[in-house]
């Protein structure tokens, strides 16, 4: 490790060559932003982009991944390539990120279900739509309909699948971050077929979700934090009942993942059925006045507080 008397070294690893590209742009300019507002006195940030092709930069000159061991202390990782993680940790190099199992999960929905089901933790029923590729997906679909398109028919015919497998509401939305496609709430048959029409208009491929109905909440999870092994904040307008429910369902998710960092979940409270875990994210959003930034207020921390412990915590590990 580089690390001298000098400040400590970070690299904001972000980009990559799949869809998540713009995001972790977006999450990593959060934390360089963070980390040179509030600990520039003991870090020094730098940008590590690899572009669409590929190519990996250091502070926007190309840079030979191997080098990185001697320009770096440590490596914040906020793209969604499990070959990433496994790259930096055949560097040997010190990184907050997760696992690649914990990467795969991310981009596996059904695989992520399955998990969550042997911990007894219940996820909302969906189902992924690859983007629609017309050769292949009329191929060989049985009662094609020449006069009505191929994209319109694709759309029913999928429809018709998701409406055998679980009922009304469903939620649907882009698999990846894409913001020229909505999110549909489709509550009729007709609408579940438009909003698919939406997806395949926006070449993207879509999830659809069933729509658990109650109140939304997110929690979040950090190793560690304030001596405890998990530490879980919880919202506060809710019984204690229900969070030493909650706090025990994250810490099951947190410790099953192998989460070594930073955990968000979000989930549904259904008012007879319970909790639905929804989704789960590994990147906090450092905006000002976001849910995140207002759950360390409730709780007497700031994010650059626990931005401090988790690069504390991933360099010491490797000390």
């Amino acid at each position: 490790m580089s690390q001298t008397k000098d400040k400590i070294k970070v690299g904001i690893l972000r980009g990559g060559e799949n869809a998540y590209y713009a995001p972790s742009l977006i999450k990593g300019g959060e934390i360089i932003s963070n980390i040179f507002d509030n600990l520039s006195e003991k870090y020094k940030v730098l940008d590590i982009l690899i572009d669409k092709k590929g190519v990996w930069h250091l502070n926007g000159i190309p840079v030979n991944p191997a080098d990185l061991s001697r320009k770096v202390d440590i490596i914040w990782n906020t793209s969604r390539q499990p070959s990433f993680s496994q790259l930096l940790q055949g560097l040997s190099i010190p990184s907050v990120g997760n696992e690649s199992f914990v990467r795969v999960l991310e981009s596996n929905r059904e695989m992520f279900r399955s998990h969550m089901k042997n911990i007894g933790v219940r996820m909302p029923k969906s189902v992924v739509l690859p983007f629609f590729q017309e050769d292949f997906d009329l191929r060989y679909a049985e009662g094609f309909d020449k006069a009505s398109g191929p994209k319109e028919e694709y759309a029913v015919r999928k429809a018709r699948e998701i409406f055998e497998k679980f009922s009304s509401p469903w939620m649907v939305k882009s698999l990846t971050d894409d913001a020229g496609m909505g999110i549909h709430l489709a509550k009729t048959f007709p609408e579940l077929v438009r909003a698919i029409e939406d997806g395949v208009e926006h070449n993207r491929s879509i999830t659809v979700e069933e729509f658990i109905t109650g109140r939304a909440l997110g929690v979040y999870s950090i190793n560690g934090f304030r001596r405890e092994d998990i530490y879980v904040i919880t919202p506060d307008k809710f019984t204690v009942t229900e969070k030493e429910k909650l706090a025990s369902i994250v810490k099951d998710v947190h410790k099953y993942l192998g989460v070594e960092n930073f955990m968000k979940s979000d989930f549904i409270l259904h008012p007879k059925m319970g909790f639905f875990l929804t989704n789960i994210d590994y990147l906090p959003d450092l905006r000002e006045g976001s849910h995140f930034y207002l759950a360390c207020e409730y709780v007497g921390a700031k994010m650059h507080h626990i931005l401090d412990h988790i690069l504390e915590k991933a360099i010491n590990k490797r000390t």
